[in-house]
């Protein structure tokens, strides 16, 4: 007997056009060849100048214990957020969901944020980027504060890159101690209208492929040629030049630190 043939990626255009309309995908279960398309009545959002960076956690941005990248690992990331849950919990993020946001990335048009210790994966986020906005769809981590670090990074990312609206999905008590807010599904729809923009990004050009690194005296290394019109890659490019110019080289996360505290 010939194995059944693995359900095909969502197709990218469809996908995006869901995000656009305020809908995305969720899976029963990692084997689910099947995905449900979901438009929740409460939306999850952390507004950009309301995240709550708290003393403990600005001391870990200061000290650079993660080095911080973007897109450097978008595939591991997805990994490693539908990973079993300690509680047991199956994880919604099924192989057909993952290649289909693998695809996205391939468009420029996903993203993830890493944190690593000592050259090992240790926590991250990843979600769709398009305009002013970015849908975060989930995150890890496998260190203390590891994840607060990776959405530190993108709420400081898409604030240079000139973005609006960041969206949590759901509401949990984790995000809530982050800042993040409980607003209707109408609402949160004429936030996403009033988003989908084009974000010029300071005239950086970014592709899905390139690996941006930050800390331990890394540099900026993006290819030319490539363009993206998400704010999150040119954002987060544009700290690495604010830091340096701000004579931080050495210790970006510094930088990013000061910024969040100031609007916290």
């Amino acid at each position: 007997m010939h194995a059944p043939a693995a359900s095909p990626p969502i197709d990218p255009q469809l996908l995006l056009l869901a995000y656009r309309s305020g809908i995305f995908p969720m899976a029963d279960a990692r084997d689910d060849p099947d995905i449900f398309w979901v438009e929740p009545r409460k939306r999850a959002i952390l507004p950009l100048d309301g995240f709550h960076c708290s003393h403990s956690l600005g001391k870990v941005l200061r000290r650079e214990t993660f080095v911080v990248t973007c897109n450097a690992a978008f595939a591991a990331v997805i990994e490693a957020c539908a990973d079993p849950r300690r509680d047991g919990d199956q994880t919604w993020i099924s192989t057909r969901i993952a290649h289909s946001y693998s695809a996205l990335h391939a468009l420029g048009l996903a993203h993830s944020i890493e944190c690593w210790l000592d050259d090992e994966l240790v926590g991250g986020l990843y979600g769709v980027g398009f305009d002013g906005v970015f849908c975060g769809e989930s995150m890890f981590s496998r260190r203390t504060d590891a994840s607060k670090v990776a959405l530190a990074w993108l709420v400081a990312a898409m604030r240079r890159g000139g973005a609006q609206l960041l969206d949590c999905q759901f509401m949990t008590g984790h995000l809530a101690s982050l800042g993040a807010q409980e607003i209707t599904q109408a609402r949160y729809l004429k936030l996403l209208r009033a988003a989908q923009r084009p974000v010029a990004g300071d005239g950086l050009a970014l592709g899905a492929g390139d690996g941006l690194a930050l800390g331990a005296g890394d540099g900026l290394g993006a290819a030319e040629g490539l363009a993206v019109g998400a704010a999150l890659p040119a954002g987060f490019a544009a700290l690495l030049e604010d830091a340096a110019g701000a004579g931080l080289s050495s210790s970006p996360g510094n930088f990013i630190a000061q910024s969040l505290t100031q609007t916290s």
